[in-house]
């Protein structure tokens, strides 16, 4: 037979999965025997000329007693042939010297394959001689000594393993002899397969690369490095079809099932001090349950939380993990064995944890720790046996002799009782195991090297790669390699292929080169930790080979290599393969071939090419590298590979590798990426990047911003040494300078000029013409032409980010600037100044004037004169010029406030500054406080003088020491000590306004920071002198005040409260040094911490000492809470039944996380918020919120502490506890009713929490007195439930309770029995069980009493099929034929004519009679579902969508202004606020009319839409059938539903109200299943019946479906498959439109958002104006984000067609209105725009008015009806006669409605002037 041909089979990586056979294979006939070693499993060949003794000798063990009968030289025989196979065995091949990967390699030190013919036959002629030159053989009854090889570990063979790799598709194992093993993702476990199972039927059919990866399961979770594991051999692939040998691989698989790791073992042979590998199949309150699948026994696991490993959080454990357990006891019922997954405790074999008899040989398993008798020892190992019946052998690594630094190997001796662990079994030998004596395997644990310092891994001493200068050989293993000594008690191996580059034959330990204590150069090559071995490399290529390993490769850095491979697809060349190092290649991307797109790349590379490249990105967990070969990139000399290397203003190249129309995302090296604007891509203005840049083009840019925390940066192209330079340029342009521009833009509002000396761009805005009136700046503007120079422009700002200039042209402010009278700072302003500005902004309630240099006041309207209140806007406008005096000064919060009265004293007490004489100007002072003072060089740092207090502040006193000069006083420098304070809470309440005190000068404040300065800090004008009034400091010298460095930890200060935030309440302790306070150091007293602001006033004296000092920080944490340690509340200071203050720091599913210090924590469960447990709301608890708290249990062994909020424990409660506190079982008693909350389900019931410590266990049978289908939908995590309590177990503190009403409910009302049920009784039941002769029935509250209904007793007419009428599970209403008591029998009818009567009689049963009811079936039971389709008022209709629009060829008209519509101005507001509807799905099918009507009507008129609208009612109304035999109520069950179809298939409406009677009974499913039918019915002419169907699974997908919770994505989920679906075979635009109404509805709103954002940048939808104003109002009115809002309008106006810009920018202006976060400022003034450019719109004049009207304001609607009926210029114009009967029309409503008889009387004068004024116009004409 032919060999068969295996496809090679690749692992992730690309590699070869399959291992290679030798070269050479020969056929064999089926009779004849291979010469090379029989595999174990087989019998042993017969060999010729061989003594029968010597052949036994080396294949068995010797028996037991007896003396030897062979002879001296037959001994030396068998030592010979022993050694020989010892040898031959452990010959590895380059396993030892290429780590993992070279260990599958491993073929014997390649000698086998290289054998000859000669070299076979020689060895047989010296198998007949003894040696003198071989190693001393073991006595003889010794056993073989081996090692597990590749060809060892055949498929059934156990070894002990540790975890090395975690990857997503399988973990490997390092095994002993530098071997490595795969453990495949579904060879790990039952449990975790089922997982896998579930995640792939989840993903509904489709493979993705989540799929193929586990999806969600990170192997991560279930495993961790270095962990020691029990692994079965299922397959040792060796590779003998690979067609290129030199590429062959083995491969090594594993399992880690119990079934396959415990197969032997049944359940009377677990013997304690063994190991087991487990499975958690249950994860419990106390531990966790392992299955250790025992041989034909159902015995379990059990592992404690204290038996966890300490490495492990039991939080994180997941069902399916796999650990390697030590067996501790076994349970009294001798079914459950007790497990400890603590590797330190299964490492302690000092005294026990060991295995020293043996009932049974199955306990010997890898993992076991043995007790072994040393028989022998020799150079190749140790030989040995346990309980004096199994032989155990280690091998020269694992006994020790290879490892001169292993203290505990070494202690093995011959004649002695040694620790050892089994590290493999092989399934052919019964009575011989390979063990270790290793320390750190007989530990358990990772092996370590004793530092200075402490115990370190031997990787961090030696990492890979690294060149070990000095390896001084320590041994010599024959024909395998050297043992090198590395340093720091370290050793590695390296084998004879690793030696030299030349070949090396033999090995001396006397002579050569290589003998013992030669000194070497090596390169290590990988490491097992099993071995507790360096791999390495002696030779000289790897020595000085660059690279080894993917890691030894940094991002950035620059590389040679060779082009190994072009990668062709469809569009030509799509990357190259560069060959960096042996078995290392990197990937160069098409986009980085070139700083130039290459049109032909294959003529510029070619394979075998070297090329330079730079790492561009690596990713080691894909085992991927990314080169870059542009050379910007290659030969830059700045690399970022890190945010953290980024500094502001920093220059580099980067690529672009995307480009939108706001900027473009920059690539840098591995994963630092910036953010472009299209602003700070050029000097120039740039429309759209993607015009003038290109994905993969290099660009150098400088650093604007960048957050190393969230990896964020901002860079730009514009270079920031030529801003500098431009604004060094264009100095003379700075705030307050005068410049000469050039018109270069002209727009209604505001001019755009290019500034002559410097080029820079500015605004002088439409206001900033003239002081004139609005008319006056309107002529100016005409006058004024693009090319213009305009001369004498004051620059009253600059935005140095934008580099643009603000400038004005008025007169008032240019005179005041050029007498140096402008203010242009808060400095610069004195009380009672009066100055020139221009108005900012108009509110309601005050004026905002602005002056030079950004400078803003506020003029309230109480400062307004007495006749500017009375007319709008104060007769105020933007930009318009304004006198006005400062009243009052805050230099703390830097505000001021302005008037346009006059000094109440009088205009002699007002300083003007055209006249003020400033005393100041040449260092004189006026009226000084201490009248002595002479000049400001008086006042000097330490300097004695007097002051007036000016006002008395909460935390300063405000003084004067001189006219115009101020200074400040500080809280903290006002008193010496504590006692002299009076008033703790407000200190400074002792003194008044224009007392004199004495103070002394210690500084300068700064006024703009608030922050206290040094005297030397003097700047420009006058100072604000920071003063103290110590009566201790003025007699002292000098000016000394209290610094950071002068305090101590413990040491007391006194603090003034300055600010209160939600954590901390800052304090000030001196001028310069401030002080936090954590509010759980505030005060013990809860109460007091409520009310921060009331208890704590800003002001508040707190005697504190100081907690902890951050010099490097200045910060300084202080406590005001008296004999409080400074290091706070510890666990050791809390004890149960402490109440103490916390602070809520999260609130987690079913308990509040409180903090009662820095370092202890604590939590309050669902059972311990309240005393009455309908109370319990978490959600009534905030964040930071202070709260008091009882201890009622601390755990200091696990750090935990449990608190209660109970007002009965936490207060002296007078109230009732409805819920009591259960702190043990034994306060329960069988029967009690009590209350708890649901804490998890199981397969077997409901756990419901009653206390912390007790949980009650409710079986399935006991949670209702009904059926429930689905008996865990029925309860939800957190739910208060009540039961009575059945069993209380206080030994096994175990609480069992019922939930059934039948046992809470005094009124319960007993099921159903047999002997109730009477003739002619009307019952409601369930389908049990259909047959072809009929159908049996169970009635619904009932004792499971059921009868037949025979199928002559179902219809009138003839059933021809019962299965087609009736399933399982069908409601249907029957009535009772017969009873038959002794048989206990009872007969059902359901004909219809059986309750014809009975409706008659019994109005409840609420039956309709049917029409052909006698051919149908009986009456069913359902959810009574409203049909029909009432018709739709126009006003439902959603007018943001685009129903209101006019044809094409007309103009927009916004609001229809008719005659018949006039009442209704407030209708448009509520449409435009609702924007997007976000109400429910009407699952009764009653909306799909007006949903049909969602469809995008851009294109149609109003009059169009009204028309569409009554045909869909006549459409829609024809498709019911109102023929049927159906009750009022609709259908009552799924035949109802199906009989309806086939007459109304077509109809959305049915099948959608079908889909919600699914949902009624919770099958989610078959709703789906309706669904998809209905898609595949309805007619495909039939678009908007299908698109209705589309959304209505949308919307079941929504409420219903598997979706994650993260609502940021639009992807890769159920529901946005049938989304994807949706768009595919409906109108895309209309299931966008809907999809994102649901999805607003479900509050995912950052998904909607980003649904929004795809459709708007979709071209066939942008150029709806419904699509942007549903997606402003949604931001507007939703996500609370206005700015954004508004930023859509000037992008809608880039995509919606012109004539559509009205229309669109009025309902922006209205949304203004509309939304509560709107500006209705900003809308007035988006109108008022309009109507500039629009005068005679009337529809706009109508909006305005409507939008005002809504809002009340009646003032500025009559304004308005005012400029419509303006009989001149400054209205819309002449209207027709019929407008303005209308507008008039209006008017009189209105002020009917709001205003007075006089006012209507005034409109109706009017409206006939108007009139005569019309007919003079025609008269003209």
């Amino acid at each position: 037979m032919a060999p068969v041909k295996r496809r090679v089979q690749l692992d992730s990586s690309g590699r070869d999965n399959n291992d290679s056979m030798p070269k050479k294979v020969r056929k064999q006939s089926p009779n004849s025997h291979p010469k090379s070693k029989v595999p174990a499993s087989s019998p042993p060949p017969q060999k010729k000329n061989v003594q029968p003794s010597l052949l036994k000798n080396d294949e068995r063990s010797f028996p037991r007693g007896g003396a030897s009968a062979l002879t001296p030289l037959e001994h030396k025989q068998i030592q010979i042939e022993a050694e020989r196979d010892v040898l031959f065995e452990n010959r590895a091949s380059k396993a030892y010297a290429e780590g993992d990967d070279a260990s599958d390699k491993e073929d014997t030190g390649g000698l086998a394959r290289q054998r000859t013919k000669q070299d076979r036959a020689s060895k047989k002629r010296k198998r007949s001689q003894p040696s003198l030159t071989t190693i001393a053989a073991p006595s003889e009854d010794s056993v073989k000594i081996e090692s597990p090889s590749f060809r060892r570990l055949v498929p059934g063979s156990l070894v002990l393993g540790q975890v090395t790799r975690i990857t997503p598709r399988d973990v490997a194992l390092t095994l002993p002899n530098n071997l490595t093993g795969y453990v495949p993702l579904t060879s790990i476990s039952d449990k975790l397969n089922q997982r896998i199972e579930t995640v792939l039927a989840s993903s509904d059919g489709e493979e993705s690369d989540d799929a193929q990866d586990g999806g969600d399961i990170d192997l991560k979770d279930y495993f961790r490095i270095g962990q020691y594991l029990r692994a079965c051999v299922t397959s040792n692939v060796d590779d003998d079809m690979a067609i290129d040998r030199r590429k062959f691989k083995r491969r090594i698989e594993l399992t880690l099932d119990p079934r396959q790791t415990n197969v032997e073992v049944a359940g009377s042979d677990v013997a304690v001090g063994s190991t087991m590998q487990a499975v958690v199949v249950s994860i419990e309150d106390r531990g966790f349950v392992m299955d250790i699948a025992i041989k034909n026994q159902s015995l379990k696991g059990f592992v404690p939380i204290q038996e966890l490993d300490p490495n492990i959080d039991p939080t994180t454990v997941k069902e399916g993990t796999v650990w390697l357990c030590l067996v501790t006891g076994m349970g009294s019922n001798g079914k459950t064995a007790q497990l400890s997954a603590n590797h330190q405790r299964a490492g302690d074999i000092r005294k026990s944890n060991f295995v020293s008899d043996v009932p049974k040989l199955d306990n010997l398993l890898p993992g076991t720790a043995v007790q072994v008798l040393v028989t022998s020892t020799s150079s190749a190992g140790i030989c040995g046996k346990i309980a004096g019946l199994v032989d155990v052998t280690a091998d020269w690594i694992h006994s020790g002799v290879g490892n001169a630094f292993d203290t505990h190997a070494a202690m093995a001796k011959v004649g002695s009782k040694a620790k050892a662990r089994i590290i493999c079994t092989f399934p052919d030998e019964e009575k011989k195991v390979i063990v270790s004596f290793l320390g750190h395997v007989l530990s358990l644990s990772h092996p370590t090297v004793r530092t200075d310092v402490s115990a370190r891994s031997p990787l961090d001493v030696l990492p890979l790669s690294t060149v070990v200068d000095v390896a001084k050989v320590m041994k010599v293993v024959p024909k395998l390699g050297l043992v090198l000594d590395l340093g720091n008690d370290l050793q590695g191996f390296a084998h004879m292929s690793r030696l030299s580059d030349d070949r090396v034959d033999s090995l001396s330990e006397t002579t050569g080169s290589l003998k013992i204590g030669s000194v070497h150069r090596a390169r290590i090559l990988s490491y097992n930790s099993m071995d507790g071995h360096f791999i390495l490399s002696l030779e000289r290529k790897i020595i000085e080979q660059p690279f080894l390993r993917l890691e030894d490769i940094r991002v950035g850095q620059l590389v040679e290599g060779t082009i190994e491979k072009l990668l062709i697809t469809a569009e030509g060349i799509g990357g190259l393969l560069v060959n960096l190092a042996d078995g290392i290649s990197a990937l160069v991307p098409e986009a980085h071939f070139s700083d130039v797109k290459l049109r032909h790349p294959e003529r510029k590379f070619k394979e075998g090419m070297h090329v330079s490249a730079r790492v561009l990105s690596a990713d080691l967990e894909k085992r991927s590298m990314k080169l870059t070969l542009k050379k910007a990139l290659v030969n830059s000399r700045v690399i970022w590979t890190t945010y953290q290397q980024v500094s502001v203003g920093s220059q580099s190249v980067g690529t672009l590798i995307s480009i939108s129309q706001g900027g473009a995302v920059v690539q840098f090296f591995g994963n630092v990426r910036a953010f472009l604007p299209v602003s700070e891509m050029s000097e120039a203005y740039i429309k759209d990047p993607r015009e003038h840049f290109h994905v993969g083009q290099i660009v150098t840019v400088y650093v604007r911003s960048v957050d190393p925390e969230h990896e964020k940066m901002t860079v730009s192209c514009r270079d920031p040494s030529q801003s500098g330079a431009e604004n060094q340029a264009g100095e003379g342009e700075t705030i307050g300078s005068f410049v000469e521009a050039t018109v270069t833009e002209k727009t209604d509002l505001h001019f755009t000029l290019q500034i002559t000396r410097s080029g820079r761009p500015a605004i002088l805005r439409l206001g900033h013409l003239t002081d004139g009136t609005e008319q006056k700046d309107k002529s100016a503007w005409k006058r004024m032409h693009i090319g213009q120079k305009l001369q004498d422009l004051l620059v009253l700002t600059t935005d140095s980010k934008r580099q643009i200039a603000v400038l004005s042209r008025k007169p008032s402010l240019l005179k005041a600037a050029r007498a140096s009278q402008l203010p242009w700072s808060f400095q610069d302003l004195q009380a009672n100044q009066f100055a020139e500005g221009f108005v900012r902004n108009v509110t309601t309630e005050a004026v905002f004037v602005e002056f030079g240099g950004g400078l803003v006041g506020l003029l309230p309207k109480k400062q307004l004169t007495d006749e500017m209140h009375n007319i709008p806007n104060f007769s105020l406008r933007l930009d318009q010029s304004i006198k006005v005096r400062v009243r009052s000064l805050d230099h703390q919060l830097q505000r001021f406030t302005l008037s346009m009265k006059e000094e109440p004293h009088g205009k002699d007490d007002a300083i003007d500054v055209n006249n003020k004489k400033d005393g100041t100007a040449d260092g004189g002072l006026s009226n000084p406080v201490d009248g002595h003072s002479t000049s400001m060089a008086d006042f000097t740092l330490g300097a004695r003088t007097q002051a007036r207090i000016n006002a008395v502040k909460e935390t300063q006193l405000n003084v004067q020491l001189a006219d115009r000069v101020h200074g400040r006083i500080d809280i903290s420098e006002v008193f010496d000590k504590w006692e002299d304070i009076q008033d703790k809470k407000k200190p400074l309440s002792s003194f008044k306004k224009n007392q004199v005190i004495a103070v002394k000068i210690i500084g300068i404040h700064n006024s703009r920071t608030h922050r206290f300065l040094p005297i030397s800090h003097r700047q420009g004008g006058t100072p604000v002198f920071e003063l103290t009034a110590k009566p201790a400091g003025q007699s002292s010298d000098g000016a000394s005040f209290l610094t950071l460095t002068d305090l101590s930890v413990g040491s007391s200060v006194v603090a003034f409260v300055n600010n209160i935030t939600d954590t901390h309440i800052w304090t000030t302790v001196s001028p310069s040094v401030h002080g936090r306070i954590e509010l759980l150091d505030l005060a013990d007293d809860v109460s007091k911490l409520k009310d921060l602001t009331a208890n704590f006033p800003p002001g508040t004296a707190l005697l504190t000492h100081v907690k902890n000092i951050d010099l490097s920080n200045n910060r300084l944490d202080l406590i005001a809470i008296p004999r409080r340690k400074p290091e706070g509340l510890a666990l050791d200071d809390i004890s149960e039944g402490m109440i103490l203050p916390g602070q809520v720091t999260k609130t987690a599913e079913s308990a509040l996380i409180v903090r009662l210090s820095h370092s202890v924590v604590g939590t309050v469960g669902m059972t311990q918020v309240a005393d009455d447990y309908l109370q319990a709301d978490l959600s009534a608890f905030r964040k930071n919120e202070i709260i008091r708290v009882c201890v009622l249990e601390v755990d200091a062994a696990n750090q935990k502490v449990t608190l209660s909020t109970r007002p009965s424990k936490v207060l002296s409660s007078s109230l009732p506890v409805t819920d009591p506190h259960i702190s043990a079982v034994s306060q329960l008693k069988v029967n009690d009713v009590i209350r708890g909350f649901v804490k998890h389900f199981s397969e077997k019931g409901v756990f419901v929490r009653l206390s912390p410590n007790v949980v009650a266990f409710v079986r399935v049978s006991d949670l209702s007195d009904a059926y429930l289908k689905d008996w865990k939908a029925a309860f939800k995590i957190d739910q208060l439930v009540q039961g009575k309590l059945t069993v209380v177990d206080e030994k096994q503190n175990f609480v069992q309770m019922s939930l059934k009403a039948s046992m809470l409910d005094k009124d319960y009302v007993a099921p159903i029995s047999f002997e109730d049920v009477q003739q002619k009784q009307i019952v409601s039941g369930r389908i049990r069980k259909v047959e072809d002769f009929g159908v049996f029935i169970v009635i619904d509250n009932s004792r499971n009493v059921s009868g037949l209904c025979h199928r002559s007793e179902m219809a009138d007419g003839k059933v021809a099929d019962v299965r087609k009428l009736y399933e399982e599970g069908d409601q249907v209403k029957a009535i009772v034929l017969k009873v038959d008591r002794e048989k206990r029998r009872i007969n059902f009818g359901l004909k219809a004519s059986y309750f014809q009567d009975e409706a008659a009689a019994d109005d409840a049963m609420d039956l309709v009679d049917g029409e052909d009811s006698g051919s149908e079936s009986g009456v069913r039971l359902g959810i009574a579902m409203e049909g029909g389709n009432p018709d739709l008022d126009t006003h439902e209709l959603d007018l943001v969508d685009g129903s209101d629009l006019e044809d094409e060829n007309d103009e927009v008209d916004a609001l229809d202004a008719s005659d018949d519509n006039s009442d209704d101005d407030s209708a448009d507001i509520n449409v435009v606020a609702e924007g997007l509807s976000t109400g429910g799905f009407d699952w009764d099918g009653i909306a799909m009319g007006s949903a049909a009507l969602e469809k995008d009507v851009t294109s149609a008129k109003p009059s169009d839409v009204k028309a569409n609208i009554s045909r869909k009612r006549k459409a829609h109304g024809s498709d019911i059938d109102r023929t049927g035999t159906l009750d009022s109520q609709g259908p009552q069950s799924a035949d109802d539903f199906e009989r309806q179809l086939l007459g109304q298939p077509n109809s959305s409406a049915l099948w959608v109200q079908y889909m919600a009677y699914h949902l009624q009974l919770s099958d989610i499913d078959s709703a789906r299943t309706i669904a998809e039918r209905a898609l595949k019915t309805i007619n495909m002419r039939e678009e908007d019946e299908k698109a209705n169907v589309w959304t209505a699974l949308l919307n079941l997908e929504t409420t219903y479906g598997d979706d994650d919770d993260d609502d940021s994505s639009i992807d890769g989920s159920a529901l946005d498959a049938v989304f994807r679906r949706a768009c595919t075979y409906a109108d895309s635009q209309t299931m966008h439109i809907r999809f994102a109404s649901i999805l607003i509805d479900a509050g995912k709103h950052a998904r909607a958002d980003a649904l929004f954002q795809s459709m708007i940048r979709n071209k066939a939808f942008a150029p709806d104006p419904g699509l942007w104003l549903n997606y402003a109002t949604f931001l507007m009115t939703t996500r609370h984000e206005p700015e954004r809002a508004r930023g859509l309008l000037s992008r809608a106006c880039q995509s919606v067609p012109e004539r559509l810009h009205r229309y669109l920018t009025a309902r922006f202006a209205a949304l203004e209105f509309a939304s509560p976060q709107g500006e209705r400022e900003r809308g007035r003034t988006i109108l008022e725009g309009l109507l500039a450019a629009f005068p005679k719109r009337g529809e706009l004049w109508d909006q305005f008015v409507a939008l005002e009207r809504g809002k009340g304001e009646d003032e500025n609607v009559r304004r308005l009806f005012e400029r419509m009926t303006a009989m001149g210029e400054g209205g819309p114009g002449k209207m027709k006669a019929r407008r303005a009967g209308t507008v008039f029309k209006r008017w009189v409503e209105f002020e009917e409605e709001r205003g007075t008889e006089r006012q209507v009387g005034d409109v109706r004068r009017r409206a006939e002037e108007y009139a005569e004024w019309l007919k003079g116009e025609r008269g003209e004409g």
